[in-house]
């Protein structure tokens, strides 16, 4: 894990979606978390400890894009495993679990004895002490002309010029570190974050250490995708933010994990 410096950060932005405003600043308490996304490896070995059964797993079925598809599919047997369904290629070992709910997530996290970052940790070190910035890396998509993370390049879903060099979730690690040292805080995969979600929580939000609301029928995720293009979300922009129900599993979503300073 990575030690985070607690401080002050502008969260959020005025330039995107609305529900990503308004920018507003928060205190975050020094923190722990995860360099890298939690990977198939790390969860399989939670797996094999506790003979834990994803959502996914007792449903029979998660939700997968398909890219030849162009489309969302309701898929068999898509779990941890084998995220794109029955008869799909087995995840490999140092890819980032996908097909993993909230409610999965926590249960690892328990075994981890770690627990989920918060939307405003998840941000403050996502950002890399770069104040204001697009992204994770400053405000250029491709700094000397080549994209630096795990994103769609070409016109999603028709065309994908797989110019990073993956046309669908990388191993972890596969891109340069932030100023913080966090590997895939954008694309790659979706992360779920410990809030519920709220489309005008930032116009309430406390000035320190914010957890989200009180309640909620979602979850917050963060740092977008390899299905995230220019012309679709462009949710690999560190202010960006989506939402899925605790239940979801899907092959563009996973997570990392934070734990408190203890003295």
């Amino acid at each position: 894990m990575v030690f985070i410096s607690g401080g002050k950060f502008a969260m959020g932005t005025d330039d995107a979606m609305p529900f990503e405003g308004p920018v507003h600043q928060v205190e975050i308490t020094s923190f722990f978390i995860d360099e890298r996304e939690v990977t198939v490896a790390d969860f399989a070995k939670f797996v094999e400890a506790t003979g834990y059964k994803t959502e996914a797993e007792r449903f029979g079925w998660s939700g997968v894009f398909v890219v030849k598809d162009h489309d969302w599919h309701k898929m068999d047997g898509a779990n941890w495993r084998y995220p794109e369904g029955t008869g799909s290629t087995a995840a490999e070992p140092n890819e980032p679990v996908t097909q993993v709910s909230w409610n999965d997530a926590i249960a690892y996290a328990k075994w981890a004895g770690k627990r989920l970052p918060t939307e405003a940790e998840w941000e403050f070190a996502a950002r890399g002490g770069l104040a204001g910035k697009t992204y994770a890396w400053g405000d250029e998509l491709r700094p000397g002309g080549k994209p630096v993370a795990n994103w769609w390049q070409g016109t999603f879903p028709d065309t994908n010029s797989v110019e990073d060099g993956f046309a669908g979730r990388a191993t972890v690690g596969s891109f340069a570190p932030n100023g913080y040292g966090l590997y895939d805080v954008a694309g790659n995969v979706w992360e779920w974050t410990a809030d519920f979600y709220d489309p005008a929580y930032y116009t309430s939000s406390p000035a320190k250490d914010p957890k989200g609301p009180a309640s909620g029928d979602e979850r917050v995720i963060r740092g977008g995708s390899w299905m995230c293009s220019e012309n679709l979300c462009s949710n690999y922009r560190v202010a960006a933010r989506s939402r899925s129900t605790p239940d979801t599993g899907l092959n563009n979503l996973g997570f990392r994990l934070a734990k408190d300073i203890t003295k």
